[in-house]
């Protein structure tokens, strides 16, 4: 590969469906080996979920996350089987563990099993009922980010930016009260449309807290490594170099907003020319055309995805 520099981007919550990663599973030894290792990280079949659900098991949000990872590490394994390998990563919010990885950072067994508790503590964090998500379509990010500061003050409830997805798409989080005071705030001030979410839990608020906390001590037990390519980190929209503040960033990003369009933008400023979504679903590959139109995004989720990236970057590199 002459002059490219492939980032990876590796997708979060709502990505996933039945049957994600068993056409991979089936046709390629390496992913199946993911799968096989992730049954047996968690002791139990996170295979058979992701292949044949039901999907309200699969929707549960600690069920969520570690099928999501372990597809999205199958695709990276098979990538790298076929020399296919990033130069930089990051990924979104739940994603941020897959980028780590494919640096080395931890280890995919350790991965699973800690998103698996992560997913747990953020159920648990907030009674269901309490706390929801909304995006908002239309409105720039600072403005959005005053009108839930608007929106807390009045009601006395959390709402704030948890997603920063593209210049015209903003997710906010928080208590119900909160979140639709704010939505209301935004159609006045001229949003195209707030749609609620379909979530259990709000997401990357100050709700999260006592979430943030238990997955603190959880990471203590957790072995890091010095990352072996640059990850751009949702939190800060910055690249990380060290163990230290790879662990840091994930623990923070709970309560924290996903700062995805500077992330984004961070990975082209340090040189990306080339993007594959890596995992379920495409999701990245259309915020990529909202956020940077002149960036190419890829995508490989399958045996037809995969057949069709090679072929891309093939002509790339003649």
């Amino acid at each position: 590969m002459n002059m490219q520099k492939l980032a990876f981007l590796f997708p979060g919550q709502g990505s996933q469906a039945v049957g994600m990663g068993r056409d991979l599973y089936d046709n390629f030894p390496v992913a199946k080996a993911v799968f096989d290792e992730a049954d047996e990280a968690l002791g139990f079949s996170l295979s058979k979920l992701c292949f044949e659900g039901p999907e309200e098991d699969l929707k549960l949000t600690e069920n969520t996350q570690p099928a999501i990872l372990t597809v999205s590490v199958a695709v990276l394994r098979v990538l790298e089987e076929k020399g296919i390998r990033p130069a930089i990563a990051a990924g979104h919010s739940l994603g941020e563990y897959s980028a780590h990885v494919a640096a080395g950072t931890i280890s995919f067994a350790d991965a699973v099993r800690t998103v698996k508790n992560r997913g747990k503590f953020m159920q648990e964090a907030v009674p269901a009922g309490q706390g929801t998500m909304a995006a908002v379509l239309g409105l720039p990010a600072a403005t959005i980010g005053e009108l839930c500061t608007r929106a807390w003050d009045e009601t006395d409830s959390v709402v704030s930016a948890a997603n920063l997805n593209a210049p015209e798409q903003t997710v906010i989080s928080g208590a119900i009260k909160g979140v639709e005071r704010a939505g209301e705030l935004c159609k006045e001030a001229g949003a195209k449309r707030v749609v609620m979410l379909p979530v259990s839990a709000p997401f990357h608020s100050a709700m999260m807290a006592p979430a943030q906390h238990q997955l603190a001590s959880y990471l203590e037990q957790v072995n890091f490594h010095d990352p072996q390519i640059p990850i751009v980190c949702n939190v800060d929209a910055r690249v990380e170099h060290r163990r230290a503040e790879s662990r840091d960033a994930l623990i923070r990003q709970v309560t924290g907003a996903v700062r995805w369009v500077e992330c984004v933008q961070t990975l082209v400023a340090q040189g990306a020319t080339h993007f594959i979504e890596v995992g379920p679903g495409r999701v990245l590959t259309g915020l990529m055309r909202q956020i940077d139109r002149n960036q190419k995004a890829l995508n490989v989720e399958d045996t037809a995805s995969l057949e069709k990236t090679l072929a891309a970057l093939a002509e790339v590199a003649e």
